[in-house]
């Protein structure tokens, strides 16, 4: 066969081709690219103990894809190794990034750096205001057991192993004096308060100011101090940062240290805003993800958080380091709570499908010793603990809520609520109230479902035409009974009140 006659483009492609190799070789470029693959291999911060099961298969998994190079974290490429061409390039990149849009470094990060306004002078003072101002506490009326009755006594041992928070020497169910049918969401109480999803919100544990904190998809932390009074200051009462990366996946503000704010986040880091300081402290760096934040009510010194596959760590402010770790589930851990009248039991939620209530104090070497499970269908994203600590309400992508009391929490409950929220809308979790009569949940009509924990039912549900979005997103406030902040897949914060 003859040899085809090549065309005089195809012998210029060829030239080309033969002429960029020669180029290539001469600059090392492929060298240079595998050593800079190998390079962004970040080596642990500290070793876990974690144990799971490879072969076992999440029940379901969460459609957010977490990246865990160099190049998402905003960090430039370890040019160990390179040539005097190789280091030159690294070098041009570190000094072409742009700090406010990439700021997730190693160590701490400049409030001013990460802060998306004009001023955050107006915030600072008033976070700082709070510290020296006595706190009160929360006075809800309820009446548990008979008619009118309301002595109770608080237990702080076991009973049947678990600690139930108040009992009474009566059987009995909680009556509420809460009129949930008055609330209402006034205009000037509605605020877009950063861009994108709500991941997560708290209300600041205080009863001098009217402050919610949120943390978005994105890795932005907003505020809105709605006592700012309106011209006086700058950004009319909200302020925003963005101190992480990734879906911010919990927020915690300890009573008796409000100036520090942790947040963590889906990119392993923790981070501390002080308002002293004026910086974001960075606490804890893994190359896991931190999935979910909490605090003892009775201990602001340490942060117990989860992260990797059904991890737990408990970080101490006063060593600087893990002090312990254990692994309660076989699947990532969606959500902590400390048991308000004894802080040594907390109930965990997972996507395994469970929800678990633990005693800090038993457990060995290795894990926790459940002292109550309950099982959902499908994937458990939050658990919680009511006020008084003797029920427990969890929310599971089967479409229910379950609401478990007792002593041993042994009456269990399965309330149905269409939770299937798409993609693009946060998972619905339902809370407690400021009683253990009321929980609250979103519903897909833009509206706050209401489930009575004595009817087993949805008893309410608050609307309003200033409501354009579905809640997700929830926080009672601590001290101001009535006052329950509502956030939406468009950064939306929604403040209902009484009267």
């Amino acid at each position: 066969m003859a040899t085809q006659k090549l065309t005089d483009y195809e012998l210029k492609r060829l030239e080309n081709i033969r002429r960029n190799e020669e180029l290539m070789a001469s600059l090392k470029l492929q060298s240079m690219a595998t050593q800079l693959s190998a390079s962004t291999k970040r080596p642990r911060v500290e070793s876990k103990s974690y144990k799971s099961n490879s072969e076992k298969q999440p029940k379901t998994r969460d459609p957010t894809v977490i990246r865990r190079s160099l190049r998402t974290r905003g960090l430039p490429p370890d040019a160990k190794g390179l040539g005097s061409r190789g280091i030159d390039s690294a070098m041009k990149s570190v000094e072409s990034l742009d700090p406010k849009a990439s700021p997730w470094e190693l160590g701490p990060l400049s409030r001013k750096d990460v802060y998306s306004g004009v001023s955050d002078r107006g915030l600072i003072e008033a976070i700082l205001g709070v510290e020296k101002k006595p706190q009160l506490g929360l006075g809800v009326k309820s009446e548990i057991g008979g008619e009118n009755e309301v002595e109770s006594c608080l237990a702080f041992t076991l009973v049947g192993g678990i600690g139930c928070g108040l009992v009474k020497k009566e059987e009995g169910g909680v009556v509420s004096d809460l009129k949930v049918e008055e609330m209402v969401l006034k205009e000037e109480n509605v605020a877009r308060v950063v861009p994108g999803n709500v991941m997560n919100m708290r209300f600041f544990p205080t009863s001098s100011v009217r402050m919610v904190v949120v943390g978005n998809k994105t890795g932005n932390v907003g505020f809105w101090n709605m006592d700012s009074e309106e011209g006086e200051e700058i950004e009319n009462g909200i302020y925003m940062y963005r101190p992480h990366s990734g879906p911010i996946s919990g927020i915690s503000i300890h009573q008796d240290c409000v100036s520090k704010i942790f947040t963590s986040c889906y990119d392993g880091f923790i981070r501390s805003m002080d308002a002293e300081k004026e910086v974001f402290d960075l606490v804890y760096a893994s190359d896991e993800t931190v999935y979910s934040l909490a605090q003892q009510l009775s201990n602001a010194k340490c942060l117990y958080f989860a992260e990797g596959r059904g991890g737990i760590s408990m970080w101490d402010e006063r060593t600087g380091n893990i002090s312990a770790q254990w692994s309660p589930h076989d699947d990532r851990i969606n959500s902590i709570d400390f048991n308000s009248q004894n802080s040594n039991v907390i109930t965990t939620s997972s996507t395994d499908g469970t929800a678990c209530i633990w005693d800090l104090r038993c457990n060995d070497a290795d894990k926790f010793k459940s002292l109550k499970t309950i099982g959902h269908k499908r994937a458990v994203h939050s658990a919680y603990f009511s006020p008084s600590g003797r029920s427990l309400v969890t929310t599971s992508l089967d479409n229910t809520v379950g609401v478990s009391t007792g002593v041993n929490f042994e009456d269990m409950s399965m309330i149905y609520h269409d939770n299937s929220t798409s993609r693009w809308i946060p998972k619905f979790k339902a809370i407690w109230g400021w009683d253990d009569a009321h929980v609250f949940i979103g519903n897909k009509n833009r509206g706050v479902d209401v489930i009575s924990s004595l009817q087993r039912t949805t008893s309410f549900t608050l609307k309003s035409p200033y409501m354009s979005a579905i809640p997700c997103r929830f926080a009672a406030h601590p001290y101001n009974v009535g006052m329950l902040a509502g956030a939406t897949g468009g950064g939306q914060v929604y403040v209902w009140t009484l009267g």
